[in-house]
């Protein structure tokens, strides 16, 4: 509750980033309630960070998927990410921009984001542009029909569309020990494996409200869903498999990890974060 008293504060703040709808209090609720469950050894203070980096990429999937009209307009959006990222102050009106420049500046109040900054600044530049490829890929099937569509892997290959490594890197620079940043390469390799693991997890459950949206899903690409629940079955073993060795180095944050696949799999057989349009 304390984490979506913050998020709501944080939207108040900037009317221009984050309209009522679809920046409803569903959608607050359910941000800080993943948050919470993946990490329930941390304080509300301690969340505020993944929280806050969450609602960024929501702000910029929108602005993306349904704001933009042309690809010039994408590529404006992800040059002005990447700048705010590169230590540039966001522009006159950049909404988009201020909210990143104050997520960063809240980062950087822990020790450990300046050390790791160039890996932040690396994984929010494949975020954006993952983003506008899956932008690019979506105009092109408008216009050029099922053939313009990417194929599973490579769908799965851009995966940081989904945005849910850069929370993970923005929360262990955050809150992390001795032991999580010394293990951040191998912590970051298991969360892109989990983060495709749950783009397919989202695409499943979130089928009909994507073909209401016009939006990509997994399921447009193949002919079968039971391809998309196979591939989803390997990845899911595969994350498993190389969370062992991270027991014993660093055990909180692989069950961060494995409680991320635990709750997205119960979480969107029942709801979506968009709340319920």
């Amino acid at each position: 509750m304390r984490g979506q008293r913050d998020l709501q504060a944080q939207a108040a703040a900037h009317p221009g980033l984050f309209p009522a709808d679809p920046f409803d209090p569903m959608l607050f609720a359910n941000i800080s309630l993943a948050i919470a469950f993946g990490a329930p050894w941390c304080t509300a203070g301690q969340l505020r960070a993944a929280n806050r980096i969450v609602l960024w990429g929501f702000a910029l999937d929108w602005l993306i998927d349904h704001r933009a009209g042309s690809r010039d307009e994408v590529s404006e959006l992800v040059a002005r990410c990447r700048a705010v990222a590169d230590g540039a102050p966001p522009a006159a009106g950049d909404h988009l921009g201020a909210y990143l420049a104050a997520v960063q500046a809240e980062l950087d109040t822990a020790p450990a984001f300046a050390a790791h900054r160039p890996l932040w600044r690396d994984c929010l530049r494949t975020t954006v542009e993952a983003m506008a490829r899956e932008w690019a890929w979506k105009d092109a099937w408008r216009s050029g029909g099922r053939a313009a569509l990417p194929s599973l892997e490579d769908y799965l290959a851009n995966a940081d569309n989904h945005a849910c490594t850069i929370v993970n890197i923005g929360h262990w620079l955050y809150t992390g020990d001795e032991a999580t940043l010394a293990h951040l390469d191998e912590l970051v390799a298991v969360s892109n494996e989990v983060q495709r693991a749950l783009r397919l997890v989202n695409d499943l459950g979130t089928y009909e409200r994507d073909q209401r949206w016009g939006d990509l899903n997994a399921l447009l690409l193949v002919e079968d869903e039971a391809q998309v629940r196979d591939r989803l079955a390997a990845l899911v073993a595969d994350c498993r498999r190389r969370l062992v060795p991270l027991r014993s180095s660093c055990p909180r944050e692989a069950d961060y990890l494995a409680r991320q696949i635990g709750f997205s799999s119960g979480f969107y057989q029942l709801a979506d974060f968009w709340g319920m349009s």
